[in-house]
């Protein structure tokens, strides 16, 4: 699949566009495009710039996600994951970071901050009922298997 993707400015030029780390990797390590260390305090949340954005066929979605590395070194998470990027929006794709972490995380110029994964999806029409067919796990949920 071929996304049409664009830098919003020149200054970030030298940053990275958003690419596979292995080739069995589901996702791309997208980075940040700032000119300023952005410092994330304990417990705080931060609105990471990228300078691009991308132009999706209709019925695909770009998934922005958490860097596995992050979380666990860091206990830095992209917050909404996945965040969704829609099909007809144009402007610049930015990552919500949080640090759950007791000490304060600094993100640097072109350090990998997501990664994003293209996915299809389906839109559904609602059918409103009285009842729904009963199965045997009927509304059991939150547990409700097993730990």
């Amino acid at each position: 699949m071929k996304v049409i993707i664009t830098r919003l400015n020149k200054e970030f030029e030298d940053i990275p566009l958003p690419k596979y780390a292995t080739e069995g990797s589901a996702g791309m390590d997208v980075y940040a495009a700032i000119s300023e260390q952005i410092t994330i305090e304990p417990f705080s949340t931060v609105l990471v710039p990228t300078n691009l954005a991308i132009e999706l066929e209709e019925g695909y979605e770009c998934q922005v996600r958490s860097r596995s590395g992050l979380a666990i070194k860091n206990g830095v998470f992209a917050l909404n994951a996945p965040g969704t990027i829609d099909s007809d929006y144009r402007g610049e794709i930015k990552v919500i970071l949080s640090n759950f972490n007791k000490v304060p995380f600094i993100i640097q110029r072109g350090d990998r901050i997501a990664q994003l994964v293209f996915a299809r999806y389906e839109k559904v029409d609602f059918y409103e009922v009285d009842f729904l067919k009963s199965t045997e796990r009927g509304a059991g949920g939150f547990g409700s298997t097993g730990k």
